[in-house]
């Protein structure tokens, strides 16, 4: 898990550089940066749902994953998680832990992380994570000037959401294949929407709820390609 290891440390570095300048860059410029972030997120939102080609994946994905998030009340228990976080490890930031689920959302819905993660797994190299890792490592930069410390806490859950692909892929490689990448792609670029809008305050949308979209995307699009072949 190199490339995964290298995408962690990636992340924590660019996010103590972007801490460092929060305290030296006025807020009406962290206030620009935050929306040029939304502004992108929503642009790649959309790009990574062009990828779907079973839209109806995506639709009861979306749908079932919403009801799943809700009745598990996914937003709640890591917004009291984060909380108790906070206090145990004595921090003060109001943005905590849309930090944390900003960064994580954006750092672990990606193609780049589906593909490298499965690619390390397989034995394939760690080329495309180390890729990303560049890429994450100015974004989180970017994250941390305008949203806090939270970001470098988002590490953690991308260290083992990014772990857990790969050794999934170790032992169930074959299960992979593009069409079922594609729908996990696509659904994740409806999450990145929605949390670009959160980004922008044109609404609010338990994105966090909305996760377990990306489970049922994989499960439904195996179903669908099964009937299909």
């Amino acid at each position: 898990m190199i490339g995964t290891i290298i995408n962690t440390a990636t992340v924590i570095l660019g996010s103590a550089i972007g801490l460092a300048f929060k305290k030296r860059v006025p807020e009406k410029a962290i206030n620009v940066v935050f929306q040029g972030i939304g502004l992108f997120t929503i642009c790649i939102g959309i790009s990574m749902f062009l990828k779907s080609q079973q839209l109806l994946v995506v639709v009861l994905s979306i749908l079932i994953g919403g009801i799943t998030g809700g009745l598990l009340q996914l937003d709640k228990k890591i917004e009291n998680f984060s909380e108790k976080l906070k206090k145990k490890v004595s921090i003060i930031d109001k943005r905590f832990t849309e930090a944390v689920v900003t960064s994580f959302l954006l750092f672990c819905t990606g193609a780049m992380t589906i593909l490298g993660a499965i690619d390390e797994g397989l034995g394939n190299g760690s080329e495309l994570l180390i890729t990303k890792s560049i890429i994450d490592g100015f974004a989180s930069i970017a994250l941390a000037s305008a949203l806090g410390i939270g970001v470098l806490f988002s590490s953690v859950p991308l260290f083992l959401f990014q772990a857990a692909i790969t050794l999934t892929a170790l032992f169930f490689g074959n299960f992979f294949d593009a069409a079922i990448i594609n729908e996990m792609t696509a659904t994740g670029g409806v999450l990145l929407c929605g949390l670009g809008l959160n980004l922008l305050n044109v609404t609010k949308i338990k994105t966090v709820d909305l996760l377990p979209a990306i489970i049922y995307a994989v499960l439904f699009a195996y179903i669908f390609n099964s009937f299909i072949n």
